[in-house]
Formats: C-alpha cells, sequence, structure tokens
C-alpha cells in the first residue's frame, strides 16, 4: 500500500460486491434484514440504497439506509474514516442535515470486512448511513435556472459547515484531516502533472497546463496568507439534496435537505470551499458564469473573503476544474465501466473553463462580485 503522501488519485481498489453479498453484508454486520437494495453511483467506493424491515415488537414498515463499502485503500485508513464520520454525527447534532451511521452488532460506527469470493484478502470499511430524503441539485438544475436562491443558501451552508467543524469538532480522530499530498486538496493542484498524459490529445489540454502553471506561480505562495479551517471538499451537484418547499402553482422553491460524501475531507482554507462550490454550481447551469456569485455572496454572509481570498478565486476555481478533470480522465481508464459517472462533470466542465480563460479574470471576477452585490453588505468580517 502506498503512503498517504504518496497516494494515487485511484488505484484498482473499488469494492465490487453484487446485491447478494451486500444483502448478506447487512444482515452479518448490522442484524438486520434486507427487503428492498439498489445500487448507487459511486466514484471511488461501493454504494446501495437499502431498505430493511422493522423488527418484531417495533411499528410495521421499514427504514432506509446507504450500506456505504469503502475502497480497499482508504479503508486502511480507518482513524480517516473515524473522522469523518464523527464529523458527520457532530453536524447532525448541530442541525446539519448529514446521515449519521446504524451501529453494527457489536456497538462499532463501522467494521472491517473482507469479500469471501476475492483471493487477495482485501478487506473493506462498511458502514450503514441513514438515508437523506431530496433529489440532487444536478437532477434539478434547469428548474433552479430561475431559482438562484438556492445557489445562495448553498454558499451559506458552505460556511457555516466548515466554520462549525473548524471552531467546535475536536474529536481525537480529527488530526488524521492533515492530508499532505491528497490529490483532491485545492492546494495540490499542482500534483496534476503526473496525470495531465490522461488526457490525451483533448483539445483543451493546452488549457489545463496554463492553469497548473498558474496556480504554481500565483495561488501556492499565497496560501500561509489565507485563513485555515477544516473543509468538506466536495460540495458538488450530486452530493447536495435539495427538496421543493413550494405549492404546485409558481415558480418552485428549494431547501438543503441533504449533504452527501464526507470521505474529501481534509484540512484547507475558508477560500478552498467556497471555490469547490462555485465551479459544481457551474457545471448544469443556464448562466455558468454569474451562479458562482450567488454561491458567494451566501458564503460571504457567514464568513466574508479578504482581499487576497477574493484576489485568488478565479484560479481556485479553475484550479477545481482541472483537478475534477484530469482526475476523471485518470481514473475513466482504469474503470471504463464506470466511465460515464467518472466523466459526468466533463459534460459540460471542459466549455465552462475554456469559457472562463477566454474572458479573463477580470471580467469573470466582475460578474460573481456583481452577482453576489445584489444581496447587499457582506456578512461581519
Amino acid at each position: 500500500m502506498s503512503s498517504e503522501s504518496e497516494r494515487q488519485p485511484q488505484t484498482l481498489s473499488k469494492p465490487a460486491f453484487d446485491e447478494k453479498e451486500a444483502t448478506e453484508l447487512v444482515d452479518r454486520v448490522f442484524g438486520l434484514k434486507v427487503s428492498w437494495i439498489k445500487p448507487l453511483p459511486s466514484y471511488d467506493d461501493q454504494n446501495f440504497h437499502v431498505r430493511v424491515l422493522r423488527s418484531k415488537g417495533e411499528a410495521e414498515g421499514a427504514d432506509e439506509y446507504v450500506l456505504k463499502i469503502t475502497n480497499s485503500e482508504d479503508s486502511q485508513e480507518p482513524d480517516l474514516i473515524e473522522a469523518q464520520t464523527q464529523a458527520m454525527i457532530f453536524l447532525s447534532a448541530e442541525g446539519f442535515p448529514s446521515a449519521t451511521p446504524y451501529l453494527t452488532k457489536d456497538g462499532n460506527i463501522m467494521s472491517l470486512e473482507p469479500r469471501g469470493s476475492e483471493p487477495d484478502n482485501k478487506k473493506y470499511m462498511v458502514r450503514l448511513l441513514t438515508y437523506l430524503p431530496g433529489t440532487p441539485v444536478a437532477k434539478v438544475a434547469a428548474k433552479l435556472a430561475t431559482n438562484p436562491q438556492i445557489f445562495y443558501e448553498i454558499g451559506k451552508l458552505a460556511a457555516s459547515l466548515d466554520k462549525a467543524l473548524t471552531e467546535k469538532f475536536h474529536h481525537p480522530s480529527v488530526k488524521s484531516l492533515h492530508r499532505g499530498q491528497f490529490i483532491w486538496n485545492l492546494a495540490n493542484v499542482p500534483l496534476l502533472d503526473r496525470y495531465i498524459y490522461a488526457l490525451g490529445q483533448n483539445q483543451y489540454r493546452e488549457v489545463v497546463e496554463q492553469v497548473i502553471e498558474q496556480f504554481k506561480e500565483k495561488v501556492i505562495p499565497k496560501l500561509s496568507s489565507f485563513r485555515a479551517c477544516i473543509n468538506h471538499g466536495d460540495l458538488n451537484d450530486h452530493n447536495i439534496l435539495v427538496d421543493c418547499t413550494s405549492p404546485s402553482q409558481g415558480p418552485p422553491q428549494y431547501r438543503v435537505s441533504g449533504i452527501l460524501d464526507f470521505s474529501d475531507m481534509s484540512y484547507g482554507y475558508y477560500v478552498f470551499e467556497v471555490a469547490i462550490a462555485m465551479m459544481y454550481a457551474m457545471i448544469e447551469s443556464a448562466d455558468p458564469l454569474r451562479v458562482g456569485g450567488h454561491v458567494l455572496a451566501g458564503f460571504e454572509r457567514v464568513v466574508p473573503l479578504t482581499a487576497a481570498e477574493r484576489g485568488a478565486l478565479f484560479l481556485l476555481v479553475c484550479g477545481r476544474f482541472a483537478q475534477s478533470l484530469v482526475i476523471a480522465a485518470h481514473t475513466a481508464l482504469a474503470y471504463p465501466q464506470n466511465r460515464d459517472y467518472l466523466l459526468v462533470t466533463a459534460r459540460t466542465g471542459w466549455r465552462h473553463l475554456a469559457r472562463m480563460a477566454e474572458a479573463g479574470q477580470a471580467a469573470v471576477e466582475q460578474l460573481w462580485f456583481d452577482a453576489a452585490r445584489a444581496y447587499g453588505p457582506r456578512g461581519d468580517a
């Protein structure tokens, strides 16, 4: 196994349990009988939506969970998975719409389990998390075109989540969130040089190469001036669930109903979180260059950015596009059967990154800052 500092963005360690094996896992580890099971899309790990029968003596009905089977490499980092899970428990207690774990028969939040049919003794960390209601932002993107308010709320949520974790989350496992060379930490955009080969002759490869070089030159030297925090690190349009709260007549109104996937948590900076959220808000947006301003306005209602942080936003957003596009291309080479899911961002991401590069930093920042200004004064710095 490679050390954390040497980790590849993806190795051949993704679980491959079938539905029968997953059903048996829920029974054996958690003591629950599955009445219905369905695979869920995933990147590194394997997820199943499961419905279980309630025990005798309980009210009739069923409960729903997500069975999360962590890839075999990350499964060898139990402190890290402990930190992610304890953070979810903490956030739920603080009122955030986060899942919580169902305990194993032994009273633990997770269990390291083999897959019986594999000859190499790989083991996978298994958790059963409460199923959160709602629809991923990605699936209602067209309806959100006339309702930018939800992106403002996502920005507020991102800032509030990071602030709560940084100021109040003190579990002993938190030290594991210092993840060094973790490829998805936004500070590690320069590491993309190792994987850019995966783009082949992509027509936009030169744009990515320029982003990486500018990031090295203009962002890396400024990191020490940014305010540090714990980042969720992946508030993308598939990891944020929303519920429609408006009556059937009139334009739909939404509220955030769930935050998913804490596997990219790490120590970073407040400005990283807002840049990541802004980038993913662009993916399916009808107004991609402006939508980030609504996210920024919500974020700055809670955590106003400094001048240095605001000045880095453009390259940070471009850097996240580069990470998503390069790592997805690299991973798709290893998992061609999962190519459609892995390259979901690429369907529009290349075009958006090219548009940002063509428009230039000053023009894009003006669109963001003008949209944010329309919400009124920023919060107290």
